[in-house]
């Protein structure tokens, strides 16, 4: 079997959880098949090795950075190289569907953000999400997706057929792990000058709240007179996370730090010297950082909403991310009452383990198998 992937997600700098999920994915499925081709298609220069197996082939294609070059690109150009490279099977993990082509596809389709917040994204981007997706989730023969929220969601957006969708989770890579006390203290010296810190990780976009968080985060100091900080780790996106305005009217905004893109090193570091992960977002499809921080051994605050609940369980405190006050409260909690933060930290410790990326890999593995013609 030749199957062709949308592999451009593996060229981005900037991490992500469709980065993170993909390479995830493909790392494990392109090793434990070697006898199948696997055609990575890049629009950039990459190199697969020392990261995938020999059975991997690249073809670079030109950039698509803009929604007018998604269109010539997978309209045009992954067709020719389908057609090329004989492909039996199209696999793409970021939604993208090419319309044009006649091949079995399977597509990841993660959330549906964009649909139900349109104005948080780029115009074009959001306009080129809301008419293209729906079409390529009725063009796929099979569609992926992280969370039951997710397919639930795709099912009554699209008005798509259960049975075409397969949740296949996510999880946290085990290079994770829980340092020991005297290694937590040297992070919180690195970080925040030997204070305590809240940490949050992700992109800093209006879905994952950062406005209400740093409302929170000065209600907390005011209440408490603590010397924690609140650091964001995570890139800046489309430039429309609204903090500008913050920055005159909080007093504690000099307590409040933002480290951009880090290491999967560094992030690792920032859990352990962390009293808790602030994962506040008003959506999310899955929620990889709160799985992350549950295999580094700290408590985790997340939404009551979509789908962290349901990836969360008891191993988190829930609060409702449309809250200043309810936001503030479990940072109160989880500052003052150490037992409920070795309880939450003992509840993740069993969650953690009831996701991997074997077991998502395999999801993924046995879709694509079953949308190829053997006859």
């Amino acid at each position: 079997m030749r199957i062709a992937v949308n592999a451009r997600m593996l060229t981005q700098r900037k991490p992500g959880g469709i980065k993170t999920y993909a390479l995830e994915v493909l790392k494990r499925i392109t090793s434990a098949h070697l006898e199948h081709e696997f055609i990575f298609i890049v629009d950039r220069p990459f190199s697969a090795k020392n990261i995938f197996s020999s059975n991997v082939n690249i073809v670079t294609c030109f950039p698509s950075v803009h929604p007018l070059l998604w269109f010539v690109w997978f309209e045009f150009a992954v067709p020719r190289i389908l057609k090329k490279y004989h492909a039996d099977i199209f696999l793409s993990l970021d939604g993208y569907a090419s319309l044009s082509c006649s091949n079995p596809t399977v597509i990841a389709i993660h959330d549906l953000n964009f649909l139900h917040k349109p104005e948080e994204l780029p115009r074009l981007v959001s306009a080129y999400y809301n008419y293209f997706f729906p079409k390529y989730a009725r063009k796929a023969t099979s569609i992926l997706t992280v969370s039951q929220y997710s397919c639930q969601d795709i099912i009554d957006s699209y008005k798509i057929d259960k049975a075409k969708i397969t949740v296949t989770g996510a999880a946290a890579s085990r290079e994770f792990f829980s340092f020991p006390p005297t290694e937590r203290k040297k992070a919180q010296k690195t970080w925040a000058e030997e204070m305590p810190y809240f940490l949050t990780v992700g992109t800093i976009h209006p879905r994952k709240n950062p406005v209400r968080l740093i409302y929170a985060f000065e209600q907390f100091k005011k209440k408490t007179n603590s010397p924690a900080k609140l650091i964001f780790a995570g890139p800046k996106l489309f430039r429309k996370s609204g903090l500008l305005r913050l920055k005159k009217t909080i007093a504690y905004w000099n307590d409040i730090i933002f480290l951009g893109t880090v290491s999967q090193e560094q992030l690792i570091q920032l859990y352990n010297g962390a009293i808790a992960l602030l994962f506040v977002s008003k959506f999310e499809g899955f929620g990889i950082p709160a799985l992350e921080a549950m295999h580094c051994d700290i408590p985790v605050v997340a939404s009551n909403c979509t789908s962290l609940p349901e990836v969360c369980g008891d191993a988190a405190l829930l609060v409702d991310p449309f809250s200043v006050d309810s936001i503030c409260d479990a940072m109160e909690s989880i500052y003052n009452d150490e037992p409920m933060r070795k309880r939450l930290i003992r509840a993740g410790k069993h969650r953690r383990e009831m996701f991997s990326w074997d077991k998502t890999a395999e999801i993924v593995w046995k879709t694509v198998e079953s949308v190829y013609d053997y006859s």
